[in-house]
């Protein structure tokens, strides 16, 4: 009697680590976790066809500006107006034209 409930009772405690491993693994699966993130350095292509990214490139600025009617210059957003005058919002908001 004492074997069959020494077996009984092994077999439950087997059965129960099992069941707490599955649950560990799913709860804590770090290969689900991991994310690939962008890289930090915008491509040359990335740079023409956004705006928003800024730019250092004088050239680049200027297509920027005819293609999307605004672009990122050393730390500024540059516009174009409907008269094709270039400005910027002062921190005022006030427009300073070029």
């Amino acid at each position: 009697m004492t074997n069959l409930l020494l077996v009984l009772l092994s077999i439950f405690v087997f059965l129960v680590s099992i069941f707490f491993l599955i649950i560990y693994k799913k709860k804590y699966n770090r290969s689900k976790k991991i994310k690939k993130f962008s890289s930090l350095i915008p491509t040359a292509n990335e740079q023409k066809y956004n705006p928003d990214i800024n730019t250092n490139n004088w050239d680049l600025h200027k297509i920027r500006l005819n293609k999307f009617g605004r672009s990122q210059y050393k730390g500024l957003t540059f516009f174009i107006s409907s008269e094709d005058r270039i400005y910027y919002l002062s921190e005022k908001g006030t427009k300073v034209y070029c």
